[in-house]
């Protein structure tokens, strides 16, 4: 059968006391799209609010990877995200949450999406996320009352990234709240393509990373079939 896939998306449009506007950035949601297509897997979108989505870094539109996605599929079908308390997000085979700055807003604490993200892992599904993404690991507990990331080899956006590009404006520094929850976080030089697969847990660090992430998270589906 058809692997299926979840992407589940921010509803933000803006960050911090400057309101600095923001959404899914392109590449983090285009790239990975690119790979589960390509793997012909079914990708299906979600959003926290079920409203229309925003998209940051449309000036990279000029990447052959972000163009597709732009003028093919996806960004057609990531309008239509459906609200994520809506979706039976148990027939899925791999939730992936994208990144950009717009997490960091309204994804820390959204319960369904904790709910979401620790049934997922439990029932050994694969969980992905890149660059701010894994802002939607932060707080997510196990029925064993442990957070999921504590133990767990991941990477994000990083504090040394963060500090040359949104230190102002976002409400915490990632990786530092991350590390406090447990996790065994790996940083690698800032801006490099560096992504993490920790048995069925996938994450990047930063744009560079999404296309890692994707292809892991790709060859984690075929090797459950």
């Amino acid at each position: 059968m058809k692997k299926k896939i979840l992407i589940i998306v921010s509803n933000a449009n803006s960050i911090g006391p400057n309101n600095r506007r923001t959404g899914t950035f392109l590449p983090e949601v285009a790239h990975p799209y690119a790979d589960f297509d390509k793997a012909g897997f079914q990708i299906d979108f979600a959003s926290l609010t079920g409203e229309t989505p925003y998209l940051d870094g449309l000036d990279l539109a000029g990447d052959p990877g972000n163009l597709k996605f732009l003028t093919g599929d996806g960004w057609a079908e990531m309008q239509k995200a459906t609200k994520l308390s809506y979706v039976d997000t148990t027939v899925y085979d791999a939730v992936f949450t994208p990144g950009g700055l717009a997490p960091m807003v309204d994804m820390p604490e959204h319960q369904t999406l904790k709910k979401v993200l620790a049934e997922t892992y439990e029932r050994g599904a694969v969980v992905g996320a890149v660059c701010h993404g894994p802002v939607s690991l932060l707080n997510v507990k196990l029925s064993n009352g442990k957070y999921l990331v504590d133990g767990k080899n991941i990477t994000s956006f990083t504090t040394e990234e963060e500090s040359m590009y949104a230190i102002a404006d976002v409400p915490f520094d990632l990786q530092t709240e991350l590390s406090k929850q447990g996790a065994i976080f790996h940083a690698e030089t800032a801006w490099s393509a560096h992504s993490i697969a920790d048995g069925n847990l996938v994450t990047g660090q930063n744009p560079e990373s999404a296309r890692g992430v994707g292809e892991k998270i790709v060859a984690s589906l075929n090797q459950k079939n």
